[in-house]
């Protein structure tokens, strides 16, 4: 029988184990999902497959750069507990796995967590083996690799709970280029904008908008004949909102972030675009359990 990656991935959801594991166990199991789960129990993943259905939330974003500042990694890796995150043998692997990233050609998490680790096992068994050392469900969630001409800044906020990397087009390799880059990565933590510039903002978008905003202005007893007015006004307004060049820069709220980008250029004596930006916050899009804690106490004393 083909394994599928969707049973695969079926199965690494329902058992915590890595990726290749998964595959193995179903190739093992000739597709029986049932007993793919047994089989990996046998082969001492039953830990792992125990904290399966845990919510994993928590945990930390590292970033990884090349010398030049010409490649760079972001990972996330999830636990279940805060208190895990600052353990220095879930720091240790994080930031192996970024290293890892930074290397690879792989382009999805199956395919880094198959690459060898420097433990000499593949970076899924090192991360199964960390679940059953650290007694946690652990998750490498995502990666980004970022690989240019010009020059990459990175950005770690709150201890690993925010990373940003800023891809800038650009024949400099001044300093000043990644002083302001990272600037602007502290900038994209802490305002985190929806687009770079207006060139990317989609017409969807607009007119989504522009619906919202006109049934608010109708809404508040406005004459029809100024509600389009009134639409431009406010629209312009929230463009300069999401837009990250259109943004006051947090550290001088005199100048745009445009503005910035473009007195660098003029001291580096080169043209600069910020071309990207990527954004992991840990835990985002993630529902959290939410937990009693007199409830989990009166448990612990049955």
């Amino acid at each position: 029988m083909a394994i599928t990656a969707q049973m695969v991935k079926e199965l690494r959801e329902g058992t915590g184990a890595g990726m290749m594991d998964c595959k193995k166990a179903l190739v093992e199991a000739e597709g029986n999902i049932e007993r793919a789960v047994d089989i990996l129990r046998e082969k001492g993943l039953s830990k792992a497959a125990k904290k399966a259905d845990r919510v994993a939330a928590e945990g930390l974003v590292t970033i990884e750069m090349n010398e030049d500042n010409t490649i760079a990694s972001m990972v996330e890796v999830n636990s279940e507990t805060d208190f895990v995150a600052k353990n220095e043998d879930f720091k240790t692997f994080v930031k192996d796995a970024a290293k890892m990233a930074l290397a690879t050609a792989k382009e999805d998490v199956e395919g880094l967590l198959s690459e060898t680790h420097a433990e000499g096992i593949a970076l899924s068994e090192v991360l199964n083996n960390r679940i059953a050392t650290i007694g946690e469900k652990l998750d490498l969630r995502r990666f980004v690799k970022v690989t240019t001409e010009g020059q990459i800044a990175g950005y770690i906020h709150g201890a690993g709970k925010i990373g940003v990397l800023v891809e800038m087009k650009t024949a400099s390799k001044d300093a000043e280029v990644i002083t302001m880059g990272r600037d602007i990565a502290m900038q994209v933590a802490a305002m985190n904008p929806k687009y770079v510039s207006r060139n990317d903002i989609d017409q969807e978008y607009i007119a989504h908008e522009t619906e919202i905003l006109t049934q608010q202005a109708l809404n508040e007893g406005k004459p029809a004949n100024i509600v389009e007015k009134m639409i431009k006004g406010r629209l312009e307004k929230q463009l300069k909102e999401v837009c990250l060049l259109e943004q006051p820069f947090v550290k001088n709220p005199d100048l745009t972030i445009k503005q910035l980008v473009a007195e660098t250029a003029k001291k580096v004596d080169a043209e600069i675009e910020v071309v990207r930006v990527v954004r992991f916050e840990v835990g985002e899009g993630i529902a959290k359990k939410e937990e009693n804690f007199a409830e989990e106490v009166a448990k612990q004393l049955k």
